[in-house]
């Protein structure tokens, strides 16, 4: 992956045109060492902050020699090692970090504008000598149910390994322990490191992929349950899948592509088998994951249809309580309007008036009686004829 160990540096560090008129045109001043903090030059005194160098650590044949408290000691034991390699952690750094470890090895401007702005797809790109990788780690975390992503870009050079971490996860310092514990595989050098922190990676996809399918098996149950919430969760989990897709589908041309060049860069046999068994982690990974955004789109498929199915009910029992009320009001309205006769008959010849015609015909009342039954039986009919008794 990476060529021939450079010669040794000059006791000078070297500094691009770019860099110099950057720093210049910004501060007026050449960049000053970052590692010596200048109190007098602060307008007003800083709230205390996280250092950005996590750790620093000069390697020869596998073994620390030494850890150096800044990055100007790293750079000045790294310059008296021409046989040691760098290993330098940061953590979210300032924009003069970087350009102070720009300036000292080489490292390419754009690869630079990328660690510094972070939010970037997971890539791997060569400029020159060094090797520039973005991954995208990922831990899950089981309070919220949820997955939280982080950045880490990483230079790999002749003799340094440089890492830039935007988030909790991965947890370099673990890798660093590992590694330090297989002198022999440290011993490999730059191209050894990037394969321990590319496993610790994709390691790490393990916990989300278990997670993430347990939460799927959690939304199934729930679906079938008939949960009204469950959608909202489907919406999220889903959200999350995708991004986890974008952070694992790349990583798999990533690793094909260090692959082929094994040849071009003489890697080492033993760190050849590691690669690609980091390669068959990935690719089975990525395809867990787009098999959970598959599983996640029939889930949501079937919730809408069992929710579609479940309002076709209501609907349907809404209809039928509906028509079942309609038949109670038409009997209701069928007996009203029956018995509304002899109503209206016996209301008017109940009027106290003495001269309402026929008061005195001695057949009236069975006349009156026999219209109130005829009225009556013929609504009876009607009604019962239209189905409404």
């Amino acid at each position: 992956m990476t060529p021939e160990r450079r010669p040794h540096r000059p006791q000078q560090p070297r500094k691009h045109a770019w860099r110099r008129a950057s720093s210049q045109s910004a501060q007026g001043t050449p960049p000053a060492d970052t590692s010596n903090h200048h109190p007098e030059r602060d307008p007003a005194p800083a709230p205390p902050t996280a250092p950005s160098v996590v750790e620093a650590a000069l390697y020869r044949d596998g073994v620390r020699v030494s850890s150096p408290d800044s990055l100007a000691d790293t750079f000045r034991e790294l310059r008296a090692q021409p046989d040691g390699m760098a290993w330098i952690g940061l953590a979210r750094p300032t924009e003069q970090e970087l350009l102070s470890l720009a300036a000292e090895f080489d490292l390419h401007e754009l690869a630079v504008e990328d660690a510094m702005e972070a939010h970037q797809r997971p890539k791997l790109e060569r400029y020159g000598e060094t090797l520039f990788v973005v991954l995208r780690a990922a831990r899950y975390l089981d309070a919220p149910e949820e997955v939280d992503f982080g950045e880490l870009h990483v230079f790999v050079g002749a003799d340094f390994v440089i890492t830039v971490r935007h988030g909790a996860a991965p947890d370099l310092s673990a890798v660093r322990r590992r590694m330090e514990k297989t002198p022999e595989l440290l011993r490999l050098g730059p191209e050894a490191v990037l394969y321990a922190i590319l496993d610790a990676v994709v390691d790490g996809y393990a916990p989300v992929v278990s997670g993430v399918q347990n939460d799927i098996d959690e939304i199934e149950t729930e679906v079938f349950g008939g949960d009204p919430t469950v959608s909202r969760r489907i919406y999220e989990l889903s959200r999350e899948v995708v991004e986890f897709q974008r952070a694992t589908r790349p990583l798999v041309g990533m690793l094909h592509a260090l692959m082929a060049g094994f040849a071009k860069y003489g890697t080492d046999e033993e760190l050849q088998r590691y690669l690609r068994d980091v390669a068959d982690h990935v690719t089975h990974t990525s395809e867990r994951v787009d098999g959970f955004r598959q599983a996640l789109t029939d889930i949501l498929t079937v919730n809408a249809t069992l929710v579609t199915q479940q309002q076709n009910a209501e609907m349907r029992a809404l209809a039928e309580a509906g028509f079942e009320q309609n038949e109670e009001i038409k009997k209701i309205s069928s007996w009203a309007a029956i018995l509304f006769a002899p109503t209206l008959v016996g209301t008017i010849y109940g009027m106290n008036f003495e001269t309402m015609p026929e008061l005195k015909w001695a057949a009236g009342y069975p006349f009156a009686i026999l219209l109130m039954a005829v009225v009556c039986v013929s609504l009876y009919f009607i009604f019962k004829r239209r189905d409404w008794l």
